[in-house]
């Protein structure tokens, strides 16, 4: 089990045969520099290498006519110019004598990746091909593409795979308006596009492109377009694309499958897109998307036309699927205001169809971004040229740390003989303490809730921090007496800021308090999961109820708690399960593996021992980067869940702006996190 690379070197044989600017910039070249790059960073190596064969054309038949197959395969015999005049008949495309033998190749490598992953060779994967295929309709190529890769992959899994429910994500800059057709009416398939749109006024151009085309009959709904309408997009606008509109459907629909149109020119210094969003920031969408369909994820390269750019951004994902944690994001995480209106339309757009999107739909607004005027409205002015792009990336791109995994990748602290027995294979159970003498002067302070059994689950627990600290630990679940769990947690915070941790998020479940002499300290972000009550305490402590329903308790997260722990950017999260946590093993799961992504997989998770056995496994495997177990059917929040939300939302938002999904009034002034 691991991640399959998908390619075939024939996939570099078309390239334009006469002069067009417009369609120079897909050439083999893009596939070679990400092939390159990931052999450059040894994630080659690490995959599961898978030479790609030619689909069929009964394989071609899901999705496209037998005429229009039979005109592709006709181009292998045309001349240079009459693939000229062919090429001319359609918008922004070029046929070559190769183009239907590497067309074949393209859909071959996307169907063998998603028999690899549904035949459990592997966890997911990533087919490396062209031409891409999402703009490909029935019967018409369009924009690069010639068949559609993730369109027949999808017909593919359900006909051969019987799957009743897919995700299709694209994230590349333009609308992939042939997956789009070719789902409209089906509610079987959910297909998320977010691309440029500039309210119709960019390529390709379609009113159908706009937030308010949910799908027609069956499928309205399942359609779900998120329109930008501006140029510069940066990493927290696409975070808070995926916090507020994907995630929140995709858990209600509970995808069996994800195909992710991977189209890389919506990264930095593509002449394309020319959006700000940093490679890495493919990497935390990655591993968004990995706690869904139990982590069964196939992605298919679509755009990306900035070579470098491109490169980097498929190391990062691959990287991710890999299950290597995601580097720090770069630069602030406030959502601009042209980026949240695209949010609200299209939470609009999809509030009747999705009950997890219903509660945050402000009434009376229009869902549509389309400006009538037509195409001939002049770019914004902010549009940056292809060079003046690269120039930014440049300066970015020696910060991204492509690290090798620690050497322990999740290391576990226990005080039960024998727990070690349920931990799953390459966890590491530590015995090792740091000597009694160094625990006893840490816990001076606390010495009444220290008895033995606690001051020696204490030793290990600073053994394993320490550990994780300097970078030979990934992650830790440390076991501790129940008695003793709050100073436990207030040495383990202590001893972090003396190692030079400038930010620690805790997440406390249960009736733990956040100690008093460090009720002030604003390198501690304290949220308490417990009760009844919500309350903002200061900016940096706040409480929340723990939902009872499985639709309030994603909203609390993708709502409440990944946009702090985003905003934050904390060296290291300290999640702590005390007394009466009320947390069931599902959602402890899930709340580890997303809180990965802010932290770069530095968590420490502190439990009391009468929990431990239960949940050390799970938890286990969370950290290490294995699919959360499902949470079970969607319900519904309850109003009094989505109140509490809404309070401490409303509270926050002026200092975490990741929160926002209402677009700030005109004239509004408030501080920055």
């Amino acid at each position: 089990m691991g991640t399959a690379l998908v390619y075939h070197e024939d996939m570099t044989a078309t390239r334009l045969l006469w002069d067009d600017p417009e369609c120079e910039i897909e050439c083999p070249e893009r596939l070679t520099a990400a092939l390159d790059g990931l052999r450059q960073r040894g994630l080659e190596q690490r995959c599961l290498r898978l030479s790609a064969c030619e689909a069929s054309e009964e394989e071609l038949g899901l999705v496209h006519s037998p005429e229009y197959i039979a005109l592709v395969q006709k181009t292998q015999t045309l001349g240079r110019e009459e693939l000229q005049a062919l090429s001319k008949q359609y918008d922004a495309v070029y046929f070559h004598p190769n183009t239907f033998h590497c067309a074949r190749l393209a859909v071959g490598a996307a169907l063998k990746l998603v028999d690899a992953v549904l035949t459990g060779a592997v966890h997911n994967g990533l087919a490396l091909v062209r031409p891409p295929g999402h703009h490909s309709q029935r019967a018409a190529a369009n924009g690069f593409c010639v068949f559609n890769n993730v369109a027949i992959a999808a017909k593919h899994a359900k006909q051969k795979y019987g799957l009743q429910r897919i995700l299709i994500v694209d994230w590349d800059v333009h609308h992939g308006q042939g997956i789009q057709y070719i789902f409209d009416d089906d509610p079987s398939v959910l297909y998320f596009s977010w691309h440029r749109y500039e309210h119709g006024h960019f390529w390709p151009f379609l009113r159908e492109s706009d937030a308010d085309v949910v799908g027609q009959g069956q499928g309205q709904g399942f359609t779900v377009n998120l329109p930008w309408n501006k140029v510069g997009m940066k990493n927290a606008d696409y975070l808070a694309a995926f916090l507020h509109v994907l995630l929140p459907l995709a858990f209600e629909f509970d995808p069996e499958l994800v195909l992710v149109s991977a189209g890389f020119d919506s990264a930095i210094g593509d002449p394309e897109g020319q959006m700000q969003a940093t490679p890495e920031c493919f990497a935390h969408l990655t591993q968004l998307l990995q706690v869904l369909a139990g982590s069964r994820i196939c992605a298919v390269l679509e755009g990306g036309y900035c070579l470098e750019s491109l490169a980097q951004s498929v190391c990062m994902m691959v990287q991710t699927l890999l299950g290597d944690p995601a580097p720090p994001l770069l630069g602030p995480m406030v959502p601009c205001q042209s980026a949240l209106e695209s949010i609200q339309s299209v939470q609009r757009a999809q509030a009747r169809h999705w009950k997890s999107l219903q509660y945050s739909v402000a009434p009376g607004l229009s869902s549509s971004t389309h400006s009538p005027e037509g195409r001939s409205l002049p770019l914004p002015a902010e549009s940056s040229t292809c060079a003046e792009a690269e120039g930014a990336l440049s300066p970015l791109l020696h910060r991204l740390c492509l690290r090798p995994a620690p050497p322990v990748c999740t290391a576990v602290a226990l005080t039960v003989p024998g727990a070690a027995l349920a931990l799953p294979p390459g966890v590491l159970h530590q015995e090792e303490s740091v000597l009694r003498e160094e625990t006893e002067a840490w816990v001076r302070l606390h010495k009444s809730q220290f008895q033995d059994k606690g001051l020696a689950a204490l030793g290990k627990i600073l053994c394993l921090l320490d550990g994780l600290l300097d970078g030979q630990v990934r992650s830790g679940i440390a076991a501790t007496i129940a008695l003793a769990i709050a100073a436990t947690l207030d040495v383990v915070i202590q001893r972090c800021l003396s190692h030079g941790a400038q930010r620690l998020l805790c997440v406390a479940l249960g009736q733990l308090d956040r100690p008093l002499d460090l009720a002030d300290d604003e390198r501690i972000l304290w949220l308490n999961i417990r009760g009844k009550e919500a309350a903002v305490w200061s900016m940096f402590h706040i409480s929340t109820p723990l939902p009872q329903t499985t639709g309030g308790f994603l909203s609390c997260l993708l709502g409440l708690i990944l946009p702090l722990a985003y905003g934050f950017q904390p060296d290291v999260v300290l999640m702590a399960l005390g007394p009466s946590h009320g947390l069931q093993t599902a959602q402890a799961a899930l709340l580890a593996a997303m809180l990965r992504g802010p932290v770069g997989g530095r968590i420490l998770a502190v439990v009391e021992e009468e929990s431990i056995l239960q949940l050390a496994r799970t938890l286990a495997e969370a950290l290490n980067g294995e699919a959360p177990p499902s949470l079970g059917p969607f319900l519904m929040a309850a109003p009094e869940e989505t109140q509490a939300l809404m309070f401490l939302k409303a509270q926050l938002e002026p200092r975490w702006k990741l929160l926002q999904v209402a677009v700030p009034p005109p004239g509004s002034c408030s501080p920055v996190a």
